[in-house]
């Protein structure tokens, strides 16, 4: 099959998970993955609202919203605890190190760097190019000032977010499985639709809840493809930043995870013609920026 040829570099990624790819030890490893991460999380965001006192209210409303750059912070900085809850689960019941997760570190981060340039040149195009807009105009947020001064401290949280999930689903997830499934059926679904629920927020997006997992699961798809062609976590972590910059740090929802970003879009998550209009751009995008991956890994 074209998978076995165009694949080969995956196996390199998911030889140290052969010795340990017993399901049982996967369930129990995340099991132990998530345990972590809920305790840490819960720990230190406890731990912060006794240290509001009386602003504990509105300090957690501020957290639900993701509408100050305080929030943000802390929001994005907390998937840490995801990284470390796979770190103790990797360690504790398959042996492993964390390391291996992204593959061979030197190519990772050649892989990565030249994704993340061929990215940024595209990017820098569509906004260069002739007037666009999201139905109306951008609504400004923070001013360009406060923006670039946040702006090294907002790229290491969004980079810490991003790679949390990547080691998480196409990392841990994807690579077990691979080492105890041979169909890609299984190894690339599976997480995907993983990745996908948890994208799935009815509260926020209202009747747009199923269509927004679904572009979740379809990215979760392309990512699963991209790091078993590249043979390491490089290339999906570099096209998972670069989208959630734009969609974090650049024009955001004005409803959901606003602290940090330049512009606001016209409409928000729950308006469903209007996301619903714009939906299709964004899967045309993100399409075009697995294409570039591969072209920039020439895979």
């Amino acid at each position: 099959m074209f998978w076995r040829t165009a694949y080969r570099a995956h196996e390199a990624l998911i030889a140290p998970a052969r010795e340990t790819a017993q399901i049982w030890r996967l369930i129990m490893g995340l099991i132990i993955a998530a345990g972590v991460y809920l305790l840490c999380n819960q720990t230190f965001f406890q731990t912060l609202f006794t240290w509001q006192g009386a602003n504990a209210p509105r300090f957690a409303n501020a957290l639900d919203r993701g509408d100050t750059p305080v929030a943000m912070f802390l929001l994005l900085f907390s998937f840490g605890f995801m990284i470390v809850g796979v770190a103790v689960a990797l360690r504790v019941v398959h042996k492993r190190g964390f390391g291996d997760t992204f593959g061979d570190l030197r190519l990772c981060f050649m892989q990565m760097r030249d994704v993340l340039i061929v990215l940024a040149v595209i990017n820098a195009v569509i906004w260069i190019l002739p007037p666009w807009d999201m139905g109306a105009p951008l609504i400004s947020n923070l001013s360009l000032g406060i923006w670039l001064v946040l702006l090294p401290m907002s790229l290491l949280s969004v980079l810490i977010q991003v790679s949390a999930e990547e080691v998480l689903f196409r990392g841990y997830l994807q690579q077990q499985l691979a080492a105890r499934f041979a169909s890609p059926v299984i190894w690339m679904i599976i997480p995907s639709i993983l990745f996908g629920m948890g994208h799935y927020l009815p509260e926020e997006a209202g009747s747009n809840a199923q269509a927004i997992a679904v572009w979740a699961t379809v990215f979760g798809l392309l990512m699963a493809d991209l790091t078993a062609r590249a043979g390491t976590l490089g290339p999906a972590i570099a096209v998972h930043f670069v989208n959630n910059v734009t969609a974090i740090l650049i024009v955001s929802m004005p409803d959901s995870l606003s602290g940090l970003a330049l512009y606001h879009s016209p409409f928000s998550l729950a308006e469903t013609e209007a996301v619903a209009a714009w939906l299709p751009v964004d899967f045309a995008f993100m399409v075009v920026s697995w294409l570039a991956a591969r072209l920039a890994i020439r895979r």
